[in-house]
């Protein structure tokens, strides 16, 4: 992979054996078959975790920190992703997670659902402003916006400039534990406990902001089963719980949505289906909508690859937790609204589809590409290593592959010799 790039998502090339599952499901063409090996193109993956998804052989994973790397900092400050507390069969409480991962070593607890509840109160004040282009993409997903930033950049102005809750999160909880301690900002610890591998990129490599406040990211699949042991043996259950139905709900899809109370809003999950909506958008099909909320995974973060739950049955728990839940207990002020704001614009991540840096160059290779892929069956089968005719000859004009990659026109060539031979 490029070093210039930081990514989440790694292939482990012993247990890879090119079996392109992974090839035809990557939404941005970001993999490539070559020797026999899948590639990752570093300037074209958003760590969606569709490879990890569908890989049967397990040769794609994530990396994230161990649950022991907390032990660096003096102070422990965990924020769990509301998507944690569907993972848990028969829970009425939410407190009883809190207090195990209380347990488990962590000082202090911040629910990521506190703070998506003031995003959503800041969301729904931006859209009464008028002032953003319209229809607003959420931007809570990192997957998606990485997603716009490569495949729909037109619609890079559409996009929330709001930090997702994970960043707010962070930050809320690192001034109040200041506040309370007195202690440094450098020997406090945040960790999210994630369900998903775009949330370990966003941390060590954000899209809006120069640095995370979030000091690491331990997967729920990693850190559930030390969990579990510690929420079965709580003898108290501390009231840590700060968060409401609204924040809760963002767990699953349409529950970012839901909390505009509004009825001019869309959720849509799942990859494919967001990448639909997405060229409806880029096509001006959609209209007389204010709202869209876009999940990578199916069902929302429930189905992230690094959750442990069915995310049906996850949704379902999340919803059923929900009925005993106050709507939120979380407000905005002045000073959080503009604590939440992007410190940079979004742009189009020029480097993942150019051709050459010099423009007539790319030109050129432009119209030998267009040449090319005339000649090519237009099957996308995937057998020459690339997902597609089209990006089979963007490799050929880069170099990194040649025609006869192609079965069918190797195919041909075979045949055209043995038909010369047989005239001999």
């Amino acid at each position: 992979m490029n070093n210039n790039y930081f990514h989440s998502v790694e292939l482990d090339a012993e247990l890879c054996c090119g079996c392109t599952n992974c090839l035809k499901r990557c939404p941005t063409e970001a993999i490539r078959i070559r020797d026999g090996k899948a590639h990752i193109l570093s300037e074209r993956c958003i760590d969606c975790g569709e490879c990890i998804r569908i890989c049967p052989h397990h040769a794609k994973r994530a990396r994230s920190n161990q649950l022991e790397e907390i032990e660096k900092f003096e102070i422990k400050v965990a924020i769990p992703a509301p998507a944690l507390f569907g993972q848990f069969n028969n829970l009425n409480d939410i407190d009883i997670v809190l207090t195990g991962l209380r347990a488990l070593g962590f000082d202090y607890i911040y629910e990521v659902s506190r703070a998506a509840e003031l995003v959503s109160e800041a969301t729904r004040r931006l859209i009464r402003e008028s002032k953003l282009t319209r229809p607003i993409i959420s931007s809570a997903c990192p997957a998606v916006v990485r997603l716009i930033k490569i495949r729909f950049p037109e619609l890079c102005g559409n996009v929330m400039p709001l930090l997702a809750p994970m960043e707010v999160a962070a930050r809320m909880a690192r001034r109040e534990v200041r506040k309370m301690t007195g202690i440094e900002d450098e020997k406090i610890g945040v960790f999210f406990i994630t369900p998903c591998p775009a949330k370990v990129t966003e941390i060590n490599a954000p899209n809006a902001i120069e640095k995370s406040a979030v000091s690491g990211a331990i997967a729920i699949s990693h850190l559930y089963p030390a969990l579990t042991s510690k929420m079965d043996k709580l003898k108290v259950i501390e009231p840590i719980a700060k968060s409401g139905l609204i924040g809760v709900g963002w767990a699953t899809s349409g529950g970012e949505a839901a909390a505009m109370l509004g009825e001019k809003y869309l959720a849509a999950d799942g990859i494919e289906n967001v990448i639909r909506v997405l060229e409806e958008l880029e096509d001006e099909h959609i209209r007389d909508i204010d709202f869209i909320e876009l999940n990578a995974c199916s069902g929302g973060c429930v189905g992230g690859v690094l959750a442990v739950e069915n995310p049906y049955v996850a949704q379902a728990r999340i919803q059923n937790l929900r009925k005993y839940m106050p709507v939120s207990l979380n407000h905005l002020d002045e000073k959080d609204m503009d604590r939440m704001l992007w410190e940079n614009e979004l742009t189009f991540n020029a480097e993942s589809f150019r051709l050459s840096e010099d423009i007539f160059e790319a030109m050129d290779m432009m119209e030998k590409m267009e040449d090319i892929c005339k000649q090519l069956p237009g099957l996308d089968c995937g057998s020459c290593g690339a997902p597609t005719c089209r990006a089979l000859a963007e490799d050929i004009v880069k170099g990194n592959a040649k025609e006869t990659d192609c079965i069918h026109k190797l195919k041909a060539k075979i045949q055209s010799v043995y038909d010369q031979l047989g005239t001999l």
